[in-house]
């Protein structure tokens, strides 16, 4: 299969409410959609979903934007591709910049399984039907707010829940939601805002029953997750530390976490996001599939990896309306009693809204390639 064009997508999606971590708060989203078509006339899509400033990661929207046109897409300029995961190999020449290769790498994924007229569920080794998922709850303005949410998001249907926290926002969230909803499956995720001078805080987190306490120190603190890990009960999950499967390798041998959430976007795509899975469900780390503020391409993405059934413990794939107004595909993801349905149709099983597309578009460039 060769690709014969690309088209990039660049969208700006404002969000229905602002999203509070402890990085800042996000009113909307900038994303870009990748088209490419094969010599076949097959489409594959995939989404961008770095932010538009680096706080995440490195990479900028923006960045990653350039990245995808003068240096990833040339590397498949007439290369006759053979199987969906040589395009990670290919693009091994090409140091981080996981989220610009990823884009790519999924929407070839979308077009090798739409050639094979599968899901790219079933086409992933994934189970069709409904799958669990779990919900992300920003920083509130107070507790009460807080209670709201939480309230709202149990009577849609989700049975996991992750608030955000940050020093000064941790043990009081955690023990007003703990007290009122003590079956709950709840985790927290700090995004990197501790270190070990807060260990006694961490510490007190160990009381409330919590699935997992989500990158509580920085990006590259694998030797402090591993010194905090031995001091509390509560698995620790790395995010952001991990960018390859040798990160988790690396997480692993010093023992810094006990689950690993896997995010497409961040691991450079599917294939390692697929090496990082297998790891974890032979040396017993718990893995699950994290989100980005997806918009449906992205989401679809996910679904299809979350559908694998090593990935048991919910992963942050709420319903297409959990972000935005309107999503740009047509049949938008909803949740029924804490699951969702994974798409039935060939590749990603889902349709651009066209009319959405064009009006979150911003601009759009056309790279031909054969």
């Amino acid at each position: 299969m060769f690709v014969k064009e690309a088209i990039l997508y660049h969208l700006e999606m404002p969000l229905k409410e602002p999203f509070k971590t402890s990085y800042g708060e996000m009113s909307s989203k900038s994303l870009c959609i990748l088209k490419l078509t094969s010599s076949d006339g097959i489409e594959g899509y995939g989404e961008l979903d770095a932010f538009s400033t680096p706080w995440y990661t490195e990479e900028t929207t923006d960045t990653a934007a350039m990245i995808v046109q003068a240096h990833l897409l040339p590397l498949i300029r007439n290369v006759n591709l053979q199987t969906a995961d040589q395009v990670n190999h290919i693009f091994k020449v090409i140091r981080g910049n996981e989220m610009a290769k990823s884009v790519i790498e999924t929407a070839i994924w979308d077009i090798f399984s739409k050639s094979e007229k599968q899901s790219l569920s079933t086409y992933l080794g994934g189970v069709t039907g409904d799958i669990s998922v779990g919900v992300s709850i920003g920083i509130q303005s107070s507790l009460d707010e807080l209670v709201d949410t939480v309230q709202n998001y149990i009577n849609e249907g989700y049975t996991r829940v992750k608030l955000k926290i940050k020093p000064g926002y941790d043990i009081e969230p955690v023990k007003k939601i703990r007290k009122l909803f003590p079956e709950l499956l709840l985790m927290v995720d700090a995004n990197s805002a501790y270190c070990r001078d807060d260990i006694q805080t961490l510490k007190k987190l160990d009381q409330y029953n919590l699935a997992m306490i989500e990158q509580p120190f920085g990006v590259t603190d694998f030797v402090d997750h591993a010194w905090l890990q031995k001091q509390i009960q509560t698995p620790i999950c790395l995010d952001e530390n991990i960018r390859s499967l040798n990160d988790v390798k690396q997480a692993f041998e010093l023992r810094s976490a006990k689950a690993i959430n896997i995010k497409i976007a961040r691991v450079g795509g599917l294939d390692e996001a697929l090496k990082i899975l297998n790891f974890c469900y032979e040396n017993g780390l718990i893995a699950w599939c994290g989100g980005m503020f997806e918009a449906g391409i992205g989401r679809a993405h996910n679904i299809a990896l979350a559908s694998r059934s090593e990935l048991s413990f919910p992963g942050d794939i709420s319903a297409s309306n959990r972000y935005f107004s309107r999503d740009i595909i047509l049949d938008e993801f909803t949740i029924k009693n804490g699951k969702i349905t994974t798409p039935v149709g060939f590749g990603i099983g889902v349709e651009l809204d066209k009319f959405s597309l064009e009006t979150y578009c911003k601009r759009r460039e056309v790279i031909i390639l054969d």
